[in-house]
């Protein structure tokens, strides 16, 4: 088996097609028809990657997310019928990797699906940056898709290690929310700081526990800025 998925969405057709094509691709996967019983199984038996719903009865998927965000950097995809501004920044707000918008090509699912397992499992995978930076006690390498902190695994969700990356590159220099938004996230318009702040918010508490040199300052008014400081 490639890897174990959890599928959670309220209709069964739904659940019964990304079974059969995920299946097919030799992925082990489980469907759920809410994020309550998703979420209880995860916290026994965690997967290598989970599919959303947004929304669902019971707990919705911007809040199952936020709980496995609380305790996994598991990748996540959301499935959601809205395709609007308003739900894109929500979903990477809460630490999703990715969403889809219904109705969805089940065939196009299964490749980004591919892609997340190639990046994140395949030591072979480059992301389109193949040169590894460091600053301060921090070591970030695209080609291997590790990183460290003083010699320890730092583990980050896909977006958050892009991020990092991009603010390593841009080192010492104040980089904006529209430019995060545009480089990292991909998506250009008017922003909505949310989705920059809250998973900055993860990335400096990741960075901090593990006693980095690095700090993320806010430039108030505009974005942030990657400085070292002695410890």
């Amino acid at each position: 088996m490639k890897g174990r998925i959890y599928v959670a969405d309220d209709e069964k057709n739904i659940r019964d097609i990304l079974m059969m094509f995920l299946k097919e691709e030799g992925y082990e996967v489980e469907t759920f028809e809410n994020g309550n019983d998703m979420l209880k199984k995860f916290q026994v038996i965690p997967s290598d990657l989970i599919i959303l719903d947004i929304m669902m009865p019971g707990m919705d998927g911007y809040t199952v997310c936020r709980e496995v965000r609380k305790h996994s950097d598991t990748p996540i995809i959301l499935l959601t019928a809205r395709d609007t501004d308003a739900v894109y920044i929500r979903g990477f707000s809460v630490g999703c990797d990715d969403y889809f918008t219904k109705p969805f090509s089940p065939i196009k699912l299964v490749m980004k699906v591919n892609n997340v397992f190639a990046r994140l499992i395949n030591k072979d995978y480059s992301p389109g940056k193949n040169k590894a930076l460091s600053m301060g006690n921090v070591v970030i390498d695209p080609m291997k898709m590790e990183s460290s902190c003083g010699g320890k695994e730092l583990k980050l969700t896909a977006l958050e290690f892009d991020l990092l990356y991009f603010m390593i590159e841009n080192k010492d220099t104040a980089v904006s929310r529209d430019t995060l938004f545009k480089e990292v996230w991909g998506f250009e318009g008017q922003v909505n700081s949310r989705a920059t702040d809250d998973t900055i918010k993860r990335l400096r508490k990741k960075l901090n526990d593990l006693g980095s040199t690095l700090t993320i300052k806010t430039v108030w008014g505009y974005g942030f800025k990657l400085e070292e400081e002695d410890r």
